[in-house]
């Protein structure tokens, strides 16, 4: 059965490899995550957790994940992926958007935070704070950049 989150971490990163494959591992390795199993889920903070830093976890640890990533195989083109959270003020949820293109970590972070600004409009709630993590790549032979929140079951990261 399946628990609320009671805490998230943000983590990115950006890899190079021989295949797609092999760069999203090294982008996922540079991001600290790469001996997790993802199981990709929406993106609502549940009320009451908070952010924290990416806890030890063991090896193959099933983790739900929001995620960004871009891909490519184009040498010398700038890739880049964010993640934002943002935190409702009060006891309100929040919302994570995520967002990846070809360009920079500057702009991804600046399109994230204008997505999570616009979701918290759209369900009437006051935003507290934005977090990001946000990544940038040249390309140079396949190039893969990632942005994720992991949901941990409790406010210190896996369960015991």
């Amino acid at each position: 059965m399946w628990q609320l989150p009671r805490a998230v971490s943000l983590a990115a990163g950006a890899g190079e490899g021989i295949t797609a494959l092999n760069a999203f591992d090294q982008a996922l390795a540079a991001a600290g995550v790469a001996d997790l199993n993802f199981i990709r889920v929406t993106s609502i903070l549940p009320a009451g957790a908070r952010l924290i830093t990416t806890p030890p976890f063991p090896p193959g640890l099933l983790v739900p994940a929001v995620y960004a990533r871009i891909i490519s195989h184009t040498a010398g083109e700038r890739i880049a992926a964010a993640i934002g959270v943002g935190i409702s003020r009060g006891d309100g949820h929040g919302v994570i958007m995520e967002h990846s293109h070809t360009g920079t970590a500057e702009n991804a972070e600046a399109v994230v935070r204008r997505m999570v600004r616009e979701a918290f409009h759209q369900r009437g709630l006051e935003l507290e704070e934005v977090a990001v993590a946000a990544s940038e790549h040249t390309v140079e032979r396949v190039g893969c950049v990632v942005a994720l929140a992991l949901f941990w079951p409790t406010p210190t990261g896996p369960a015991p």
